[in-house]
């Protein structure tokens, strides 16, 4: 069984670690016309970056640690892949995370952090769907 974390610091770990905020910050090199998945991703980065932020200041605001979530060195090995050729890789990497994100609302805790992993959750379930029909299209007409 795992050991319960927090729903908060779990939150802010998970969002902050992802593939998909690796490759915003990152600026991975894409073949022109590839807008629509730059603009997906910069979408979800925006959003996951402002849960975290809200998470982060919850724990604040209750003398918590907030942690740091560094990349896996092994995302480092992206800057030779165009956007598309990542897409598979971001989709199974928020399918993970959202798998994570419903046990971490599963264990519960109170309102606020379950308000914000709900909030983590729908998003994470949106973005996912964005990716989706990205990576369903016929190469040419997504990139």
């Amino acid at each position: 069984m795992t050991p319960h974390i927090a729903p908060l610091p779990r939150l802010v770990s998970l969002l902050g670690s992802s593939l998909a905020l690796y490759v915003a910050d990152a600026g991975i090199w894409t073949y022109p016309g590839a807008e629509e998945i730059k603009l997906a991703l910069a979408d979800l980065a925006d959003d996951h970056r402002s849960l975290i932020d809200r998470a982060g200041a919850v724990l604040e605001d209750r003398g918590a640690d907030v942690p740091r979530h560094p990349y896996p060195i092994q995302f480092t090995a992206t800057h030779d892949l165009d956007l598309r050729a990542l897409l598979p890789r971001i989709v199974a990497g928020l399918e993970s995370q959202a798998a994570a994100l419903e046990n971490t609302a599963a264990a519960g805790g109170d309102a606020e952090e379950t308000g914000l992993v709900g909030e983590a959750l729908t998003s994470t379930r949106a973005h996912l769907n964005d990716l989706r029909q990205l990576l369903a299209r016929p190469r040419d007409a997504s990139s």
